[in-house]
């Protein structure tokens, strides 16, 4: 692994039994999985949350993006996953193992050991192990662009927004961007990043939307505009799917692109892949 330049990797608080599997893993398997690994060729990839992972077949984003692209284009995406580290009392295991900050560390070091590690025990998740062992095998030097979509879940468990006295705090949302931006580019210096943003969402448990429903200090929106601001501070592209994407004038309003309020129907990830495809072309 290299040392001084992928930044954070000793502070990020993974579960102690995280730690010591991983390091059983590094010690006894993972030089020898690394030269037997068959690398993949993918120019494009999607991380992100259940938005873009939760459909996996041919009507997913990544399937219908590479099919206007007429490029690969690899799902990366792990649903309720999020953007930062979470606080060790207040998440999944399984989840927190696949936040974009572990995996752009994974990423730059070309070791997916932790994410290794995870085992889900929730049928909605269950391709969690098969596209880690998947993702190992995708040769990063080669991808051309990268997509970041994540937000909806970083809302939902309350991350903060910024951190003033530390903007490289992978508890918060800012930071977590900041860092997992400069681990790629410190590897992948020609990679192309774009952030996509969360999109509008409706809650059926409690008749709101996410304009309405509090989950902590911020609505979904604050994330948003969190993202578009970081695009400025960093220079890199953002596609807003948040604002004039999805209709919402009216309650109903939720069934045009969503299945539930927060995951594309069919109709939504058509919309969502022409989107990202647009924004790609320019």
């Amino acid at each position: 692994m290299r040392e001084g330049t992928i930044t954070l990797f000793s502070k990020i608080k993974y579960p102690a039994v995280a730690v010591l599997l991983f390091g059983v893993l590094l010690l006894t398997t993972f030089p020898n999985r690394q030269k037997e690994l068959e690398r993949l060729t993918y120019p494009v990839v999607i991380m992100g949350d259940s938005i873009m992972g939760q459909s996996r077949g041919e009507t997913s984003v990544s399937n219908q993006l590479g099919d206007i692209l007429n490029v690969p284009v690899y799902n990366g995406a792990f649903g309720g996953t999020c953007m930062a580290v979470q606080p060790a009392d207040n998440c999944d295991y399984t989840t927190d193992l696949m936040n974009m900050v572990g995996l752009s560390i994974a990423i730059a070091t070309d070791d997916f050991g932790i994410q290794q590690t995870a085992r889900s025990r929730r049928d909605i998740t269950d391709y969690y192990e098969p596209v880690v062992d998947e993702m190992e095998c995708v040769d990063f030097s080669k991808v051309e662009i990268v997509v970041l979509a994540f937000g909806i879940n970083d809302y939902h468990g309350g991350i903060p927004l910024d951190n003033a006295e530390n903007p490289n705090d992978v508890y918060t949302y800012a930071g977590a961007v900041r860092t997992v931006v400069k681990n790629l580019r410190t590897r992948y210096p020609d990679m192309r990043i774009i952030l996509a943003t969360p999109t509008y969402a409706w809650y059926r448990s409690n008749h709101l939307t996410c304009e309405e429903y509090v989950t902590g200090d911020y609505f979904l929106k604050d994330y948003v505009q969190q993202e578009i601001e970081l695009g400025e501070e960093l220079g890199i592209e953002v596609v807003d799917l948040y604002t004039n994407v999805y209709p919402h004038e009216k309650w109903e309003d939720m069934e045009v692109y969503t299945e539930d309020g927060i995951h594309p129907n069919e109709a939504g990830r058509r919309l969502l892949a022409e989107i990202l495809a647009e924004r790609i072309m320019q």
